[in-house]
């Protein structure tokens, strides 16, 4: 039988995340539309997908079958909409760029004022995300992220850049603190549930003996306002571009060990390149990449 990719793709999306709430909110559809459309595709199959348990939905032995072939048909319809994208004669249209919320807030939205100069016919759609998209099937045309693309497989590290890390806090904490603090002595903002695995949180519990935030939260724009109202401090980026905006809060000086930098990978599916506007938008943001690691290595020697 033949069964249409649109109820494919939301098969995928309930064994995915595992809840039928979570692949509505995942297909921006509702959640008695996803159980009408599974239940019309479990008739069509004549079998069950999946099992309905309080904790969710777990696939049968039958829907695991259909699993690993309805992913590569996601990848493949990625490549598709690649392939369709590479015809066009010029930069234009959407290009989707996920980012992690510092990188995304600090970064990406203050870059997307230069990218409106020098690609008109371009729209940025930033997606702000914890959570790795899927690149391969399209989720994303670009990736800001803080692990390489892997050594084998359909996705290229475009760029890289090694980024400071400095303890933040603001002004009025500052000066709360005795002449050589240490981390214990410190009040921390952090991510909470089900963020709390999330960069800085391990490095954070590396780093600090018996590590207990004073405040957290699963938004970062709240953490950062935590942090800029004197609640505490939070491991971010020191490093400014030419697109920074003004800030309240000022890095401490404190040895990190290995902590003290992270890099960041542009990374993305190795045909997305080929699509005139992504690969526009890819070459702005290695440029701005390129400025930040000339600008660092600059302000070392000095």
């Amino acid at each position: 039988m033949d069964i249409a990719w649109e109820d494919l793709k939301l098969f995928l999306a309930v064994a995915e995340t595992g809840s039928f709430s979570s692949a509505a909110k995942r297909l921006k559809l509702g959640q008695p539309t996803v159980s009408r459309r599974l239940a019309d595709l479990e008739y069509a199959l004549g079998y069950k997908l999946f099992n309905r348990t309080a904790s969710g939905a777990a696939p049968t032995a039958a829907a695991a079958r259909l699993l690993e072939p309805a992913r590569k048909m996601a990848e493949w319809a990625g490549e598709v909409q690649r392939a369709a994208a590479a015809s066009d004669r010029e930069p234009q249209g959407t290009v989707r760029v996920a980012a992690p919320p510092g990188v995304a807030f600090d970064f990406v939205a203050p870059f997307a004022a230069h990218l409106r100069k020098k690609l008109p016919k371009v729209q940025l759609e930033l997606l702000s995300k914890v959570e790795y998209l899927d690149l391969a099937r399209g989720e994303a045309d670009l990736a800001l992220r803080f692990r390489p693309a892997p050594p084998s497989g359909d996705l290229v590290n475009v760029a890289t850049l090694q980024l400071p890390v400095a303890i933040c806090v603001s002004k009025g904490y500052a000066a709360r603190l005795p002449p050589k603090p240490s981390v214990a002595h410190l009040d921390w903002v952090a991510w909470a549930p089900p963020f709390d695995d999330v960069p800085p949180n391990p490095q954070l519990r590396a780093m600090v003996p018996d590590f207990k935030p004073v405040f957290t939260s699963d938004n970062f724009l709240v953490l950062i306002r935590a942090c800029e109202a004197g609640v505490g401090a939070m491991p971010l980026s020191p490093i400014s571009h030419r697109f920074s905006l003004p800030n309240a809060l000022v890095p401490l000086d404190l040895p990190l060990g290995p902590h003290a930098s992270t890099p960041l990978n542009l990374v993305c599916a190795r045909s997305a390149l080929d699509v005139p506007r992504v690969k526009a938008v890819a070459d702005l943001l290695v440029d701005e990449l390129q400025r930040l690691v000339a600008g660092s290595a600059m302000k070392r020697r000095h």
